[in-house]
């Protein structure tokens, strides 16, 4: 919304400052994106006197000029300036527009500065047109007439000094949309007075020819009131100076008078009105539904085929025009008409908009229309106009012809001053409340507020509240601590689900992961490589096709942002989420996880060979890190009852008992390549509600149990089949007293044809080493002894091994 501030002044009678009317406009909700002051690039720019212009003495095309200017205004006192100067009309006596030394010509983008032009001195210049970018005239300097007044700004002389505002008005406030509706809002802030619209009815003198008629189908709604009357005989000239100096400053090209006066009452008062040709209109307007196989050539130029259904406006014969969009080229106004029919209706806002968007079409009365338009200005609008045209344009005016009646928008809603405080927590006296509300527009029955007809976006009590607080200014609100709903200290609220998840996102963060947050949706070839994509989880009405189902797991999604980064360049990736999974559609067919994928390598290139690409053991340490955050027990089971998408050989899941606690290893390659990701991929899933609640409740951390015995590590060789896992031994021999037995850890393997022709075919060696915790004395010979030999009978019975000798 563009307009100029002696267009708002039309409207509000107020001696504010321009800061002050924007400051006031933002803090109203109207946020103003710009302004164009003509005084901040043409203010240096005075009237000033030549007195005496002489010969330049080393040029024959210059002139060497005395001129007399008052740096200060025309209050201060007269100082004297040489310029040399090449215009051809430079001569004593001459009045006209001096640019000091420093000043910025916007004409050609040059900051003036003292100059020596063939062997004198030149400070400043007297100014063209074209150098104040006034116009493209630069055969001479500006001569102004001789009773100019001296010293006085030439914005200010010419009537140039005023400034564009550029303001952003959000979609709920259509009224905002005429100068009128802003002039409004100002005066209630208590910037000035909205000066007083009288509209004249203008009685008729004489029949108008052309009959309105709307389709029944259209009345109802689509197009419920259309008005309009023939102004015969006038004279479609330009438009006056001062209207077309409007329309230019915010952007609007002046075409002829009448045109400018729709534009005119389009931007002032939110009001779209067109102009036909009365001339190229056969028999009666029809207000109907396109028909089948329908063009016309709009005013931009564009033909156009309104899809059958959407509103035209027809006479007998064709279409002349998209109701409420834009008019028909064919029936515009010209220089040479003479009889016009003015129209002026109201459409409704979402034909209007399903209309524009269909045909692709912009402009300012469909971004109006859609927006909402005051239904009972219509029929004044078309009077307004009519006065105007006759102003301008002379003629004669029809009686008002009209088909429909305005929509009724008349509603009320209860209006109780406590409720600003409770709701917006300001303070405003009930007086002051009612004050602001008649100030806008509302009408007050005792309790009873009814809104205006321009305001179509108040539809409750609560809106009331707003209109108040918004023009009090939300910019005074004094932040206040909530009351506590209990003494003392609060009790915690989260749930121990909550606690874990927390817990879960701070180690994930710790370890150096960067958290994503992915959609709960995901595309069906994702959801069935990871054992989803059921009919169960699929999204009836999907935002896309890349989000048609219910993710069974975090891990697609991750993989699917690594991609993306890697396609832009990022290889060595690590990406976590905590969230929901999917097992059904049905409640409590839902789970939390915590997964997390390394992508890469763990470190960037260095001199000391650090980097190396991740592994299995990288996600299994970050996997028990998580669990270890969640509380779970030290000592779990590690197996491979793996799901599909991790390699078959290079995984394993962390359980107790039955119960999986977490997943890892390496995502299976084929799922790699369908994801269309390069490296190695490793990943895990944390399942937190898996993980075992405490026996008991407590929020301080357990006691810290040290022992003040030395420990006992002792090493075990076994020989057993190259098939055997260690994790087998590991197990046993953590089993053999749980007790006295703190760790287990395998730090050998010896394998190979080596080791098959000292230890026999099919055979290998693996080394553990036990570390004994003694908690009530340190341990003797004898009792090592024993313990050493359970270790061994466990692991030869778990493996089918022997002891190395």
């Amino acid at each position: 919304m563009k307009f100029t501030l002696s267009w708002l002044k039309d409207h509000l009678d107020t001696s504010a400052a321009l800061d002050d009317i924007l400051y006031a406009l933002t803090d109203l909700g109207h946020e103003v994106e710009g302004v164009e002051n003509p005084a901040d690039t043409l203010g240096a720019f005075r009237i000033c006197r030549v007195i005496e212009a002489v010969q330049h003495p080393n040029a024959d095309r210059l002139r060497l000029c005395r001129v007399e200017t008052y740096p200060d205004g025309p209050d201060g006192a007269p100082q004297e300036v040489q310029v040399v100067c090449g215009a051809h009309n430079a001569r004593t006596g001459l009045v006209g527009v001096f640019a000091p030394v420093g000043t910025h010509v916007p004409g050609t983008g040059v900051d003036l500065k003292p100059g020596n032009i063939r062997g004198v001195d030149s400070n400043g210049m007297l100014c063209s047109e074209r150098e104040l970018m006034l116009s493209d005239d630069h055969d001479g300097i500006i001569d102004l007439p001789s009773d100019a007044p001296l010293g006085v700004r030439f914005i200010d002389y010419r009537g140039l000094n005023d400034p564009m505002i550029y303001v952003k008005i959000t979609p709920n406030r259509p009224d905002a949309l005429g100068v009128r509706g802003l002039a409004r809002d100002l005066a209630a802030r208590g910037l000035g007075t909205l000066k007083p619209m009288e509209i004249a009815e203008i009685k008729g003198s004489f029949p108008c020819p052309i009959r309105v008629e709307i389709h029944p189908d259209l009345k109802s709604k689509a197009a419920p009131h259309f008005t309009g009357r023939l102004i015969r005989g006038v004279k479609n000239g330009p438009s006056p100076a001062w209207m077309q100096a409007r329309l230019r400053a915010i952007g609007l090209r002046p075409i002829s008078a009448l045109v400018d006066i729709t534009n005119y009452f389009t931007i002032g008062l939110n009001r779209p009105l067109h102009v036909f040709d009365a001339a190229k209109i056969t028999g009666a307007l029809h207000i109907r539904p396109s028909q089948n196989d329908e063009t016309l050539t709009a005013l931009d130029g564009k033909t156009y085929a309104p899809l059958p259904g959407q509103m035209v406006i027809a006479d007998d014969q064709h279409a002349l025009s998209i109701a409420g969009i834009m008019g028909g080229e064919p029936s515009g106004v010209t220089q040479d008409t003479t009889d016009v029919f003015v129209e002026s209706a109201w459409w409704d806002p979402i034909t209007v908009a399903a209309t524009g968007r269909a045909l692709k079409i912009n402009s300012d009365a469909r971004y109006r229309f859609e927006r909402g338009v005051d239904p009972a200005f219509t029929l004044p609008g078309l009077q307004a106009a009519s006065q105007m045209i006759l102003d301008l344009c002379g003629g004669e005016a029809s009686e008002v012809v009209s088909d429909g009646a305005p929509i009724d928008t008349t509603r009320q809603y209860t209006f109780d001053a406590g409720r600003t405080g409770s709701l917006v927590g300001m303070d405003i006296p009930e007086a002051t409340q009612r004050e602001t509300l008649c100030a806008l527009g509302f009408t007050l029955d005792g309790t009873r507020a009814t809104p205006p007809t321009w305001r179509p976006d108040v539809q409750g009590e609560a809106d009331l509240v707003e209109e108040i607080a918004r023009v009090a200014s939300l910019s005074k609100l004094v932040g206040k601590p909530l009351a506590r709903s209990q003494p003392g200290v609060p009790a915690p609220i989260l749930t121990a689900a909550q606690i874990r998840e927390r817990a879960a996102r701070r180690t994930l963060a710790a370890l150096g992961y960067n958290e994503c947050v992915t959609y709960s949706f995901i595309d069906h070839l994702s959801a069935s490589l990871f054992g989803g994509g059921t009919d169960a989880v699929r999204v009836d009405n999907p935002i896309s096709s890349e989000m048609s189902h219910l993710r069974p797991d975090l891990l697609p999604g991750l993989l699917r942002a690594a991609a993306r980064n890697q396609a832009r360049g990022f290889m060595d990736l690590s990406l976590a989420e905590v969230g929901p999974a999917f097992s059904g559609g049905e409640p409590g067919e839902q789970h939390t996880q915590a997964a997390g994928i390394l992508v890469g390598h763990v470190a960037p290139r260095d001199p000391f060979g650090s980097r190396r690409p991740v592994d299995i053991y990288d996600a299994k340490a970050d996997a028990e890190a998580v669990l270890a955050a969640l509380g779970a027990p030290a000592r779990a089971q590690i197996n491979r009852k793996v799901p599909a998408w991790f390699h078959p050989g290079r995984a394993g899941t962390i359980a107790l008992g039955p119960n999986t606690l977490a997943t890892y290893g390496e995502i299976h390659p084929r799922i790699v390549a369908e994801m269309d990701l390069k490296g190695p991929v490793m990943g895990f899933t944390v399942y937190p509600a898996s993980v075992p609640q405490p026996k008991t409740k407590t929020s301080m951390r357990p006691a810290l149990i040290l022992s003040d015995l030395q420990a006992v590590d002792r090493d075990f060789a076994f020989v057993v089949d190259t098939g055997v896992e260690a994790l087998t031994a590991l197990n046993a021999a953590q089993g053999a007293d749980k007790a006295l037995i703190g760790s287990v850890r395998l730090f050998d393997q010896f394998i190979g044809e080596k080791a098959e022709s000292q230890m026999g075919a099919g055979k290998k060696s693996i080394a553990l080493t036990v570390r004994l915790q003694p908690t009530i004395a340190t341990l003797t010979d004898k009792e090592i002894e024993a313990v050493s030999a359970k270790i061994i009978e466990k692991v030869c019975k778990a493996t089918g091994g022997t002891l190395r000798g």
